[in-house]
């Protein structure tokens, strides 16, 4: 498990990679919205999962709105390599599982524990739960894959489509996360591991209290 000085460390880097860059084109790569706020400084806004943040450059400063409240530390590193590897990414509407991700059957195991299982073990038995709650905290739409399927849009260029099998007189309930293509030039394997928890647990937690 990466320990915080490690997070703190992927953070500098990160903002370092985005220091040079010239923000209104980011904006343009990425799908943000983007204001100048004085010389030398600008504010990127857009849709990240649940929340719509706002992001200074180059002091690199998050906010979650309306609330104002800044964001986790996780979710700041995902979306600063977000915005560094956009540049020329366009959704490309082709699915693709996680171990075909460039690394991701390195990563698998560590996928699985912390996304795809957890899915599996609080939705498998009651699929459309999972497609009722992803409307409401994402806004998703559905998907024609599996029995029940919603397709959530992590960051204006990410879909994610959520896909669960009923249970079944041969096999228990299985599920899976699908990615669009274009993905690999965006965000790294690990990346994609926490994108996919980080999509799942706000879910779970609404279904602990139904």
């Amino acid at each position: 498990m990466a320990k915080v000085d490690d997070y703190k460390q992927a953070l500098e880097l990160a903002k370092e990679n985005l220091k040079s860059k010239d923000p209104a084109r980011v904006a343009g790569w990425s799908g943000a919205s983007f204001e100048k706020e004085g010389p030398g400084k600008a504010r990127w806004t857009l849709p990240f999962l649940q929340w719509k943040v706002s992001v200074g450059w180059p002091d690199f400063t998050f906010s979650t709105q309306p609330s104002g409240d800044d964001l986790p530390i996780q979710q700041q590193i995902l979306l600063l390599h977000y915005l560094d590897g956009c540049q020329g990414a366009r959704v490309e509407d082709r699915w693709i599982a996680y171990q075909e991700v460039p690394d991701g059957k390195f990563y698998l195991d560590a996928f699985m524990r912390r996304a795809k299982n957890p899915m599996v073990q609080a939705f498998g038995s009651r699929p459309e739960l999972l497609a009722s709650l992803a409307s409401q905290i994402y806004e998703s739409r559905p998907l024609d894959q599996g029995d029940v399927s919603v397709m959530v849009r992590a960051l204006p260029l990410v879909p994610v489509g959520l896909v669960l099998w009923r249970e079944d007189d041969e096999f228990p309930p299985e599920g899976n996360f699908l990615f669009d293509r274009s993905i690999q030039h965006l965000l790294s394997a690990e990346d994609i591991a926490w994108l996919a928890g980080m999509i799942v647990y706000p879910l779970m937690g609404m279904a602990g209290g139904k």
